[in-house]
């Protein structure tokens, strides 16, 4: 599964798509495997991010009790087996980094703030000791900046400090490997960006540059696409918008066949509704 965020709207930014509050992100951020999930669903539940990585709970549908009992059941049966891999090989990067993946996935079925702390911190721990022993890891610079934009959706203000960390281990985790899960480093700085108010690190040329490289390192990948697409809508760019929902289009029906499994169900939720969405307001802003 991928790992996507969702965040709390940041004082000072408002949605873009109100009807998109209060509804659960699936995560994207195993890759988040496939780690688009919740990477982009983080962000946006932030607040910084609208609630950042709405990269999840799924961010434009809402998710049913029995999805999201299941959905969680399934995140925790990973994060026990990784953690069993992890206590096998405890100086193992890969080994860490998995840890480090399932411990945010599980985090976004949290249904309370201590449990979602709680499971973030142990993230953020497992990554910074696992990068004492192996400094140019992308994937651990990857999943601690992910577990530190769950931690700072427990926040509200307070997760304002942690935006500076998130950004630096985000372009870390390009620096070492830009490609990593579907290009995620660059679609989550992207969506950081984007998301995140102009006098904290929001930065839309810096966004539009991250999520536009995703796009072009990883073109097949719906979670690039829907990222793009969103912040093209937010920014009124009604020609980057049509060219998204077309590219989409293109490459939706190959993609089912290309990213399935148990770990890319609660995925497809996010990015079917997602995208349902954007076609929505995509006619209202397009109709001549």
């Amino acid at each position: 599964m991928l790992a996507t965020a969702k965040f709390p709207v940041f004082p000072g930014k408002e949605h873009p798509n109100p009807g998109m509050k209060n509804t659960a992100c699936a995560l994207g951020f195993r890759p988040f495997v496939a780690d688009s999930r919740a990477a982009t669903c983080l962000l946006r539940r932030m607040a910084i991010v609208f609630a950042l990585f709405a990269l999840s709970g799924i961010a434009s549908a809402e998710l049913s009790e029995t999805n999201r009992a299941r959905f969680a059941a399934h995140a925790q049966k990973t994060l026990v087996e990784a953690q069993k891999r992890h206590d096998q090989s405890p100086t193992n990067s890969a080994a860490a980094w998995n840890l480090a993946s399932a411990f945010f996935d599980r985090a976004e079925f949290s249904t309370n703030d201590t449990e979602r702390a709680t499971l973030a911190e142990q993230g953020i721990e497992v990554s910074r000791k696992a990068l004492k022993r192996d400094p140019k890891s992308g994937p651990l610079h990857y999943y601690l900046g992910l577990n530190l934009g769950q931690l700072a959706r427990t926040k509200s203000f307070g997760a304002l400090r942690l935006l500076p960390e998130m950004e630096s281990e985000f372009k870390a985790a390009i620096a070492a490997d830009e490609n990593f899960s579907q290009a995620a480093p660059h679609r989550t700085l992207g969506v950081l960006y984007s998301q995140a108010p102009s006098w904290t690190v929001g930065s839309r040329s810096k966004a539009a540059k991250h999520l536009e490289r995703a796009v072009g390192l990883a073109p097949n990948f719906p979670e690039n696409r829907l990222a793009l697409a969103e912040a093209y809508l937010e920014w009124r760019d009604k020609e980057g918008l049509r060219r998204e929902l077309e590219s989409l289009q293109s490459i939706w029906v190959p993609a089912k066949t290309n990213f399935t499994g148990a770990d890319w169900e609660s995925q497809w939720l996010d990015w079917t509704g997602r995208r349902r969405q954007l076609e929505q307001d995509a006619r209202n802003m397009l109709k001549p």
